[in-house]
């Protein structure tokens, strides 16, 4: 059943599709909503508002809950010094990270095959190190977890995990994508199987898997790479056994995004159906408390649900924070974060990654003998292609550009996603692969050193200039590598050595890997956004391997080198070329 709001204009008609059964909302009096959080995080008693929500319980929560109502009732306006809240924390509740034990992978193994595809010796070393981190980075949780969950706000999950790093101790959702290829390359597949494993789990039992490992999380997702993380095991092990029982599991996750992800648009008298993040959710979120609650400060309070909506709807999108989600008074992607309106933007490399799942869910279906499911989700591919070349292509500027439901027209601002229908193979000629290369060029995001950046706009938040990210430098590199022109290829390899270089030289520096990394100057972690930098770091880590895995043979820690046996064929194409 849908509730259908209808806007007409001359020639676009938005349907905001809203499915009335949406995901379970937290409904933790302390975790989510109540007075507890709110004065616990309000007092600012941590850095991080996230520290106090990762506490575990010492007693059951109604007993944590009647403890604070007597306390809070000897104060004025039942407001708590910080001095006895401290004191109330130390009685009742245990640090984070409590939650979990010390867990090595068992299939860790020393020196995987792919390392001897490394020419450059500093950088196999390197890479060797690279795959003893997935050791630190193992988390096995409490059997109390699972005994006994109201004391916690993590997440019961059956199987350990590999985790992202720093602040984030838990288990993320699109993080896990580069993880898990980066654990197949380095043989370890029983990790990656129960990696997925947990995530086929969370959709049984949620209809969708949350952003994160914590019930704080559970009224939002992240970008949907469950299926390709399916496609990524079954390519390395050949398991269709495995394959038939994860596939509508799959199919049930795809569901939810249509169903409650969904916007029909009607543009010059024809219908599209795309996707866009969006969240319910009108509090402000519980690890950003005071960061949202600050951020609204003087808004009605409509208005400030509005907001609190968004962010989260930001968040889902994985990119927290960034100006692709900002939308001005006037309906333009101006603005500030205080004018975050993610769920009214239909971005482009969630439709293109929605593309390439649809067609690998009919793959799946054709290798398991079912035609008929196959040719369904070939057609559901056909239709999102030709409503993403409709609705986000500019054959004028030759890219894929977001499209704002409220001016009805397409952003202009440069974001690696401008290019993800290249790496989702989702678009219907070849030219257009080869003129988003062209547009790539031209637009200045290829004038810095250490990688392409996540905007060329300054604003201060994390998903914008000057910071790179693992996950984005792979989807561009790993999309120009499959266009079949050489420039397009060389190109792709010109960026993996940057990206490369980069983390080689801030690991150098600093012995750590990092959540993301400054497009300028000599090999330096990034910064902005709501937190400091983060070591690990999963993603990073993953995408480094995949890289040094696929251009091993060539890539150098000195700088942008590249062997002489590469560049020949360049050469030889470049003569013919001007013959």
């Amino acid at each position: 059943m849908y509730n259908l709001m209808v806007i007409c204009f001359s020639t676009v008609t938005l349907f905001a599709c809203v499915k009335s059964a949406l995901p379970p909302p937290c409904d933790s009096e302390i975790y989510c909503t109540g007075p507890i959080l709110h004065q616990m995080q309000t007092a600012k008693l941590f850095d991080d508002d996230k520290y106090f929500v990762d506490m575990k319980l010492r007693a059951a929560p109604d007993v944590v809950l009647a403890a604070f109502h007597n306390l809070s009732s000897k104060f004025p306006n039942n407001n708590v010094p910080p001095d006895d809240l401290r004191e109330f924390l130390n009685e009742h509740f245990d640090k984070p990270g409590t939650e979990f034990e010390t867990w090595t992978p068992p299939d860790w193994r020393d020196k995987p095959k792919f390392l001897g595809g490394i020419a450059d010796e500093q950088l196999r070393k390197w890479a060797g190190e690279i795959h003893s981190l997935w050791k630190s980075l193992g988390r096995k949780m409490q059997t109390a977890v699972k005994d006994q969950p109201e004391l916690y706000s993590l997440i019961y999950i059956p199987n350990p995990v590999v985790v992202p790093g720093g602040r984030f101790r838990e288990v993320y959702y699109w993080d896990s994508y580069w993880v898990i290829n980066g654990l197949l390359l380095s043989e370890m597949t029983d990790t990656a199987l129960g990696m997925i494993q947990n995530f086929l789990y969370l959709v049984d039992r949620y209809g969708f898997i949350p952003n994160g490992g914590r019930i704080y999380y559970k009224n939002r997702s992240q970008p949907p790479f469950l299926t390709l993380m399916v496609e990524s095991y079954y390519q390395t092990t050949g398991n269709k056994d495995f394959l038939r029982a994860a596939l509508p599991v799959l199919e049930k996750e795809y569901r939810f995004w249509m169903t409650n992800r969904s916007v029909a648009i009607r543009l010059n008298g024809m219908m599209h159906m795309l996707n866009r993040y969006h969240v319910e959710a009108d509090l402000p979120r519980p690890e950003s408390y005071t960061d949202d609650l600050e951020l609204a400060e003087g808004l009605t309070d409509e208005l400030k649900q509005q907001l609190w909506m968004n962010l989260k709807a930001g968040a889902e999108s994985g990119w927290d924070f960034t100006s692709r989600w900002f939308i001005d008074g006037d309906g333009h992607n101006n603005g500030t974060l205080k004018e975050t309106l993610t769920s009214q933007i239909l971005p482009v490399d969630l439709n293109a990654l929605l593309c390439r799942n649809e067609k690998t869910l009919a793959s799946f279906h054709r290798l398991l003998g079912d035609d008929d499911s196959a040719a369904r989700y070939d057609q559901a591919a056909a239709r999102r292609l030709e409503a993403v070349e409709r609705v986000l292509w500019d054959a004028e500027r030759g890219a894929w550009f977001d499209y704002n439901l409220v001016t009805f027209s397409r952003h202009s601002e440069f974001h690696p996603s401008n290019l993800a229908p290249v790496w989702a193979q989702c678009y219907s000629r070849p030219e257009m692969g080869e003129q988003a290369v062209q547009y790539l060029r031209g637009s200045g995001a290829l004038e810095f050193p250490n990688g392409v950046p996540t905007s060329l706009k300054e604003s201060g938040q994390q998903w914008d200039y000057p910071n790179a990210f693992a996950p984005l430098q792979h989807m561009l590199i790993d999309g120009l590598s499959k266009l079949p022109s050489k420039d397009a290829q060389q190109l792709a390899f010109d960026l993996a050595q940057r990206w490369i270089k980069t983390n080689w030289l801030a690991y150098i520096k600093y012995e750590a890997m990092f959540e993301k990394y400054d497009v300028n100057g000599d090999g330096k972690p990034g910064g902005g956004g709501e937190y400091e930098v983060q070591l690990g770091f999963g993603w990073t880590n993953g995408v480094v391997l995949q890289l040094l895995d696929q251009y091993g043979a060539t890539l150098t820690s000195g700088g942008r080198h590249v062997s002489s046996g590469f560049l020949l064929p360049l050469v030889i194409a470049a003569t013919l070329a001007l013959q």
